[in-house]
């Protein structure tokens, strides 16, 4: 079987035949197709993780979720393996940074302090809470917050990820399935999904619209921070702090929820 058989076959009737002879030769080629996605999954998984984070370590990381994509895919549930791999890729990433424990404790404490701030005030107020009444609520100037938040960045991400994938496997939800980008909102769909999707949509459509906007970008449109950027006419820096704050905001959101629905 030739190198370039990819090219030369369908992919459907590619995966159809590894999926019955599990051949080796198949799956480097699937390998070889598809490792320029991990390094693109890599590429986003490290916007606002701290430097101590290497782009290597996370390509390395993200080959082991391609291998179980590949080896675990199911041609015959229509789903594009692009779509199905991405999902495993960062899976593996984000699971082998939580069990490198990598963050310092004293960001994980910030994290949760500002949880705590976001609990209190959204709970005392009845509605979004702004970055003032933040600040204010952990006694801290709004300027000190916007450096907090910048610190937990990649705390945040990765708590986050507890609340979208709290099982195993099976319970993965990939956020670019919980959010659909404005023009193609339809309350319909959503009441169609099981409940999870719902209340992690319903907990999207919460936030504060320039938030949203962000996880719309960054998670439907597939764009990086820099051109979420340009698109908002703001710095790379702000859209970091942005999504970092959504995905704050989220975590609090839905760990509340899961407490009661799950």
């Amino acid at each position: 079987m030739a190198v370039t058989i990819i090219d030369e076959q369908s992919e459907e009737e590619l995966w159809i035949e590894f999926k019955k002879t599990r051949s080796p030769e198949l799956r480097d080629a699937f390998i070889r197709k598809y490792m320029p996605l991990v390094k693109y999954v890599a590429g986003k998984v490290a916007t606002g993780m701290p430097g101590n984070v290497e782009f290597d370590d996370l390509v390395g990381f993200g080959q082991f979720g391609l291998l179980d994509a590949i080896n675990k895919y199911d041609p015959s549930k229509n789903v594009k393996f692009k779509t199905y791999a991405v999902t495993r890729i960062r899976g593996s990433m984000i699971d082998e940074l939580r069990v490198l424990d990598w963050v310092p404790r004293s960001v994980r404490q910030k994290a949760r302090e500002i949880e705590d701030a976001i609990v209190e005030v959204e709970s005392r107020l009845g509605r979004p809470a702004t970055d003032a009444e933040i600040a204010d609520s952990m006694g801290i100037s709004e300027e000190e917050f916007q450096q907090v938040v910048m610190r937990v960045s990649g705390i945040s991400m990765l708590s986050l990820d507890d609340v979208w994938y709290p099982g195993d496997d099976s319970d993965r939800i990939p956020i670019g399935d919980s959010i659909e980008s404005p023009s193609s909102y339809n309350p319909d769909v959503i009441v169609e999904r099981e409940e999870i999707r719902r209340v992690i949509s319903e907990s999207i459509k919460e936030l504060p619209e320039k938030e949203k906007m962000v996880l719309v970008l960054y998670y439907h449109e597939d764009l990086t921070f820099k051109e979420i950027g340009q698109v908002l006419n703001v710095s790379e820096s702000r859209i970091s702090q942005l999504h970092s704050k959504a995905n704050l905001r989220l975590r609090t959101k839905l760990t509340n929820i899961r407490k009661g629905i799950m």
